[in-house]
């Protein structure tokens, strides 16, 4: 078994019960139980400023899915709720699940990079990170409550409905 943690992100039609049905889909995937969840937070985006304020949360889970096979079926939970991946990176998203980080696991391939590349960078994904795993360590990156702290909150705040 391996654990692994997902960013959960969007900011069309209602984000935070997007979010909501995504972790409970999460939760019926077989060979995957759901651990720990952070709060929602609300958050500017990420590229073009003329859309709405995201909606993000991380989760933890138990598997025995490859990382391939977990990012597959992470691929088919974002399809199945509409989103469409474009060539628009930064675009509004339904949803958008990103598999940041397996225990043990590395790997950088066109289809798959772990740790998730960005990591670091982002505190709408270390803030929610640190809620549910403040002392994970990620390889060549850092522990995640130092890395969080380091980034600072500027910019988050509770999702209120």
């Amino acid at each position: 078994m391996s654990i692994a943690y997902i960013a959960l992100g969007a900011n069309l039609g209602q984000p935070a019960q997007q979010l909501r049905a995504a972790l409970l889909a999460l939760a019926r995937v077989p060979e995957l139980e759901l651990l720990a969840q952070s709060p929602l937070y609300r958050t500017a985006p990420l590229g073009p400023a003329d859309q709405p304020h995201y909606c993000n949360a991380v989760c933890k889970v138990k598997t025995n899915l490859t990382p391939e096979a977990l990012l597959e079926q992470l691929l088919a939970l974002e399809r199945a709720a509409g989103r469409l991946r474009s060539e628009d990176r930064w675009g509004a998203r339904l949803l958008d699940l990103d598999l940041l980080h397996v225990e043990g696991e590395q790997r950088d391939t066109p289809q798959l990079q772990l740790p998730h590349p960005g990591i670091a960078q982002r505190n709408f994904v270390l803030t929610p990170l640190a809620d549910v795993a403040p002392m994970l360590l990620i390889p060549n990156v850092g522990r995640v409550d130092e890395l969080a702290q380091k980034l600072g909150r500027s910019g988050l705040e509770p999702w209120s409905e």
